[in-house]
C-alpha cells in the first residue's frame, strides 16, 4: 500500500503506479459523505474495488475541525485536515475487506464505513419482485393508487395528502427522492415535519423468502419502519432513516435507499407493516440549533423476492447509529429555592440556595478570599464589550456570617468594569480578566474597597468571540496565576506598549502569569473553548472543553487537539489528544446533534468548570475523580482518572448531581473552608452563547452550596495566622487551606524557620502529596536551591523527581549540571512520568543543550505507545532539524521512538523548499 499525503516523506511522484479507482468523501463529524457517482450523498458509503486494484480515497474537510481517514487492517492513515476545504488522500491496494474511519478521538462513532472487495460492479436486482397480495389482489404497498387504500392511519402525520407524486410541497424542489414508480408516502417531509402518528398496512401472507422496500428520513429513534407478525405486537424487523442533520451544516442527501429483509423464518405466516413517527422535530430555543426537519419517515415500494436482491446503495440497520429519544427535563424557570429542591443528589448530601436574584445576576466567575468570602463577578456587559468607560460589570463580596448556609452579607467591591470573564485574589488585590486586559485592582486597608484605579498588567487579549476570552483564573501550585482561552478568539498578549517581538500569541490553551516577576507565557496550546481548569493532588493541570472530547491533561509545552484552525507552529504534524475514553454525547450526527438526547452518555458536549474534590474525607469522593458541569445535560459529570503511561486515562463515572432544570447553567465550583462546595449558576432560558444581548435574561442568577451532612462551619481568617501555622496547614486534608496558606507564604517574607519546617515535611512525611505541597511552598518562598533540586532528582518517588525537573527549568535557564543530570535520567529513569517532564523541560532549554537528552529519549522504545512522550520529544526536536540537518537526520535514523524519522524527514523536506 502507498500513502500519498499520509507519508512523512512524500514519494517520488513518477514512481506512483496508475490509479484504477478513486473515491471522494466529504469529511465532517456527521460522517464521511460520498461525493459523485454511486456514493453521492450516502453517509459512510461502502467503498468497493476489484481485487488488485489501486484505489485512491480522497477526503475534503467540510468544516473547521480536524479529520483524517484510516484503514484498519492496512494500518494506513492520511495526514489530518483541519481547515474547511483542506484535502488529504491515501492510495491502497485492494487485497481484503477493510474498515475505514476517522482516528481523531471521539470521531469514529460517527465516521466509519466499509471497504469491500467485489468481483464485479454490475450489481443489479436479482428480480424485480412482486407486490404482496390479499384475496388475490395486489396491495397498495407502493402507493401507486395515489391514496391510503390498504393502510390505516392514527395521528396527523399520515393524511391523504401525505401520498405524493413529486417532492414538492413536502420537500424543497431541489431534492430528488428517486421513489419507485410515481407515488410514495411521507409523514410530513421537511415542510410538515411537526406532525406525528402511525400508518399500519393490512395484513398479508409471507409468500417469498426475501423482501425489499425504500426508505428515507431521519436517523432518529422515533421515526422508523417496523415489520410485525399478525399475531405479535413486537416487530421482528425495524429500521430508521439514514439522513443526518447536524443543525449547523444542514441536511444530507434525501434520496430513497433500498432495504433488504430476510423473511425465510416467517414463510407462510401473516405480517403487516407499520410506519411510526413519534418525533415533532422541535428543539429547545437555542439560537444556533434549528428544528430537526428530518424528524419524519418516508417509505415506498414494499415487494417480495424469490432470491436476495442486490442493490448498490443498500441501507443496512448496522450502518445507522440512531439518535435516541429526547431527554426529559422535568422543570424550567424555577425560583432559586424551588431549583435547589428539584435537584437529585447522593445520599448524605444536600444543595442549598445561598444567594439569588436580585442580590446576584449573571455570575460568570468567582473566587474566595482568605476568610472564605466569595468574590463574584456579575457579567452585565456580556456578550458585547461596551465602549471604553461604559462597562456595567461589577464585583460583589458575599459572606455567610452565621454559618446557616445563606450568604447574608453582600458588598459591592467595584463596578463599571467591562466584559469581565475571570477573577482571582492575591498579593494585595484582585486580578481581573477583562479582554483586552488582564487587570490588577489593589485593596485598601479594609480589604473591601479598591485602593486605586485598575492597573493594566497585560493587554492584547482578543474578544472576537466573547465567550472564548481569558477565563478561569486560578493559582497553580508553583505560584503562577493560570487561566484558559478559547480557539476562536485570537490574542497577542504582552505588557502595555510591548512590540510584537515581546508578545505571545494564543488562540486556545492554558496561559500563566507570575505575580512577582510579572512574566507571561503560554503554558500549553490547543483544545476548544476550555472554561474549566483545576490541579489534582499531584499538581497536574487538567481542563474541560466543549464540542471536541471533553478532558485533557495539560503538559507544559504541549500542543493539543484543536476544535478548529492550525497550530502556530506549522511543523507540529500531530497533537496530543483527550485522556477520556468516552464522550458525553450520543448519536451519529456529531456533538451538537446529540444535545438534549444524550442523558445516557452524560448529557452532551458542553462543559464548564472543573474540580477535583480535595476537601473533607467525609464526602467519600475519590481524590482522583474530576467533576465538571454539563450545561446541556443540566448535571455534574464525574470522570475517574487512572495513571496510564506518562499520563492518565479518564473513564466515565456516575454523575454526581442531576439539576432537573433546563434553565440551570452551573459554571464553576469553589471548595469552602468547611468542606462544602459553592457553585455559580448563570440561570437562563438561553443555554448557549449568543452575540445578541436581547436573548440573555439579565435579571437571573444563583449561588448554591453543596454540603455533606458532616461538613462543619467555622469562621476563619488565614491572614491572622503565623508563618509556622501556615506551614502546618500544608498537611490539612482540605485543599482550601493548603492553597491559601501557600499563597500567603509566597506573599510574605519568610525566614529559615519556615524553610526548616517545610523541609521536615518534604523529608519525613510518608505521603507523596504532602511532600509535593512542601516542595511547592519551598519553591514559592525561595527556600530551595538548585543543588537541592538536583538532589531531589534521586528521590525514590516519580512525582518528586518530575517536579524537581520542572522547577529546575522554571526560568528557562538550565545549568550545565542540570543538563547532564537530565541526560542521565532520559537514558535510565524507569518512570514514564519523569521522561515526560524531561521532554517538557527541553523546550525551555537552549537548542544546543537538547541533543543528547533527545538522543537518549529516542532510545526508549517502551514509550512508543505513550500518548504524550513521542510528541513532546518531537516538539523539542523540531527546531534542531532546521538548525543542523545532518546531525538531526543522523539522530532520527537511529531513533527507536515513534515517528522521529518520519517527522524529521518531513521537516527537512520543508527546510529545502
Amino acid at each position: 500500500m502507498v500513502c500519498l499525503t499520509g507519508c512523512a516523506t512524500p514519494p517520488d511522484q513518477a514512481a506512483i503506479p496508475k490509479i484504477d479507482r478513486e473515491y471522494v468523501l466529504d469529511a465532517k463529524m456527521t460522517g464521511y459523505t460520498g461525493i459523485g457517482g454511486d456514493i453521492e450523498g450516502i453517509r459512510n458509503p461502502v467503498l468497493r474495488a476489484k481485487k488488485g486494484e489501486r484505489v485512491m480515497i480522497r477526503i475534503i474537510n467540510g468544516e473547521v475541525m480536524s479529520h483524517d481517514i484510516v484503514f484498519e487492517k492496512a494500518g494506513m492513515k492520511s495526514m489530518p485536515v483541519a481547515d474547511k476545504g483542506d484535502t488529504a488522500s491515501v492510495v491502497i491496494e485492494a487485497k481484503e475487506n477493510d474498515v475505514y474511519f476517522c482516528s481523531i478521538p471521539g470521531h469514529r462513532q460517527m465516521m466509519q464505513g466499509r471497504f469491500e472487495i467485489v468481483e464485479s460492479f454490475d450489481i443489479a436486482v436479482v428480480d424485480e419482485g412482486v407486490s404482496p397480495r390479499k384475496n388475490g389482489k395486489p396491495l397498495n404497498l407502493g402507493f401507486e393508487r395515489g391514496n391510503l387504500q390498504d393502510w390505516k392511519a392514527t395521528g396527523d402525520a399520515f393524511k391523504p395528502g401525505s401520498v405524493a407524486f413529486d417532492a414538492a410541497p413536502l420537500y424543497p424542489d431541489s431534492f430528488r427522492l428517486k421513489q419507485g414508480g410515481d407515488y410514495y408516502i411521507s409523514s410530513g417531509g421537511t415542510s410538515h415535519y411537526q406532525a406525528t402518528g402511525t400508518l399500519t398496512s393490512a395484513t398479508f401472507e409471507i409468500t417469498d423468502p426475501w423482501a425489499s422496500f425504500k426508505i428515507s428520513g431521519g436517523a432518529l429513534e422515533g421515526v422508523r419502519v417496523e415489520l410485525l407478525l399478525a399475531d405479535s405486537a413486537r416487530p421482528f424487523f425495524k429500521i430508521s432513516g439514514h439522513i443526518t442533520d447536524d443543525h449547523i451544516t444542514g441536511p444530507r442527501q434525501a434520496a430513497f435507499r433500498p432495504v433488504v429483509v430476510d423473511l425465510k423464518p416467517y414463510l407462510g405466516k401473516k405480517m403487516y407493516i407499520r410506519l411510526v413517527d413519534e418525533e415533532n422535530g422541535k428543539v429547545p430555543e437555542i439560537h444556533y440549533i434549528r428544528d430537526n426537519v428530518w424528524a419524519h419517515i418516508a417509505f415506498d415500494d414494499f415487494r417480495f423476492h424469490r432470491e436476495r436482491p442486490k442493490f448498490r446503495n443498500e441501507l443496512r440497520p448496522e450502518d445507522i447509529v440512531i439518535l435516541p429519544a429526547r431527554d426529559i427535563v422535568k422543570y424550567a424557570g424555577l425560583s432559586g429555592t424551588e431549583a435547589a429542591k428539584a435537584m437529585t443528589v447522593p445520599e448524605g448530601f444536600s444543595v442549598q440556595l445561598a444567594a439569588a436574584e436580585p442580590a446576584i445576576v449573571k455570575p460568570i466567575a468567582f473566587t474566595q478570599d482568605d476568610r472564605g468570602r466569595l468574590w463574584v463577578v456579575e457579567a452585565q456587559t456580556y456578550p458585547v464589550r461596551a465602549e471604553e468607560g461604559k462597562g456595567r460589570d461589577r464585583i460583589l463580596i458575599f459572606e455567610d456570617t452565621d454559618g446557616n448556609g445563606t450568604l447574608d452579607s453582600r458588598k459591592v467591591f467595584t463596578e463599571g468594569l467591562n466584559l469581565v470573564s475571570g477573577i482571582e485574589l492575591g498579593f494585595g488585590g484582585v486580578y481581573v480578566g477583562a479582554a483586552p486586559y488582564l487587570l490588577f485592582i489593589p485593596f485598601d486597608e479594609t480589604g473591601d474597597r479598591p485602593a486605586g484605579k485598575p492597573e493594566i498588567l497585560l493587554d492584547g487579549w482578543g474578544y472576537e468571540d466573547t465567550h472564548e476570552t481569558l477565563n478561569t483564573l486560578r493559582w497553580g501550585p508553583d505560584g503562577w496565576l493560570y487561566g484558559t482561552h478559547g480557539v476562536f478568539t485570537h490574542s497577542n498578549v504582552g505588557k502595555p506598549g510591548a512590540p510584537d517581538a515581546e508578545r505571545q500569541r494564543i488562540n486556545g490553551g492554558v496561559w500563566r502569569y507570575h505575580p512577582v516577576r510579572h512574566e507571561f507565557e503560554v503554558f500549553a496550546h490547543g483544545t476548544s473553548n476550555p472554561w474549566g481548569l483545576d490541579f489534582n493532588d499531584y499538581g497536574h493541570a487538567f481542563i474541560t472543553a466543549c464540542v471536541i472530547p471533553h478532558l485533557y491533561y495539560m503538559i507544559q509545552g504541549g500542543r493539543y487537539h484543536r476544535q478548529g484552525g492550525e497550530h502556530f507552529n506549522p511543523y507540529t504534524y500531530n497533537d496530543i489528544k483527550t485522556i477520556a475514553d468516552h464522550v458525553h454525547w450520543i448519536g451519529n450526527s456529531g456533538p451538537h446533534a446529540g444535545n438534549f438526547r444524550s442523558a445516557a452518555a452524560g448529557g452532551g458536549h458542553a462543559h464548564a468548570g472543573a474540580m477535583f474534590y480535595l476537601g473533607n474525607k467525609s464526602w467519600g469522593r475519590d481524590r482522583n475523580a474530576i467533576m465538571m458541569n454539563n450545561l446541556h445535560g443540566h448535571r455534574v459529570n464525574t470522570d475517574m482518572l487512572s495513571r496510564s503511561g506518562s499520563g492518565y486515562t479518564a473513564s466515565h463515572g456516575k454523575d454526581f448531581i442531576l439539576r432537573n432544570d433546563s434553565w440551570s447553567l452551573w459554571l464553576n465550583f469553589e471548595i469552602a473552608p468547611g468542606g462544602s462546595v459553592f457553585v455559580i449558576d448563570w440561570y437562563d432560558k438561553n443555554q448557549c452563547h449568543n452575540p445578541n444581548p436581547a436573548v440573555h435574561n439579565k435579571t437571573l442568577g444563583r449561588i448554591f452550596k453543596i454540603s455533606h451532612r458532616d461538613d462543619k462551619w467555622d469562621p476563619i481568617d488565614l491572614a491572622k495566622k503565623t508563618n509556622l501555622e501556615l506551614v502546618a496547614l500544608q498537611l490539612n486534608e482540605n485543599e482550601w487551606y493548603v492553597k491559601h496558606a501557600r499563597r500567603l507564604l509566597q506573599e510574605r517574607k519568610t525566614g529559615s524557620d519556615v524553610h526548616q519546617a517545610l523541609w521536615k515535611i518534604l523529608n519525613d512525611n510518608p505521603d507523596v502529596t504532602r511532600k509535593l505541597r512542601a516542595l511547592w511552598t519551598l519553591h514559592v518562598t525561595k527556600g530551595i536551591s538548585e543543588e537541592q533540586l538536583l538532589n531531589l532528582l534521586e528521590n525514590k518517588n516519580e512525582y518528586v523527581r518530575s517536579w524537581a525537573i520542572q522547577l529546575l527549568a522554571e526560568e528557562k535557564k538550565v545549568s550545565a549540571n542540570a543538563q547532564h543530570r537530565f541526560e542521565a535520567l532520559a537514558k535510565n529513569d524507569t518512570a514514564a512520568l519523569v521522561r515526560l517532564y524531561i521532554a517538557s523541560a527541553l523546550q525551555r532549554m537552549e537548542p544546543n543543550q537538547r541533543w543528547d537528552i533527545i538522543k537518549n529519549l529516542c532510545t526508549r522504545n517502551e514509550d512508543n505507545t505513550d500518548a504524550n512522550i513521542p510528541l513532546m520529544v518531537w516538539y523539542a526536536f523540531e527546531p534542531l532539524v532546521a538548525a543542523d540537518p545532518s546531525r538531526a537526520m543522523a539522530l532520527a535514523k537511529d531513533a527507536k521512538l515513534l515517528n522521529m524519522a518520519g517527522y524529521a524527514g518531513q521537516r527537512l523536506s520543508e527546510v529545502k523548499k
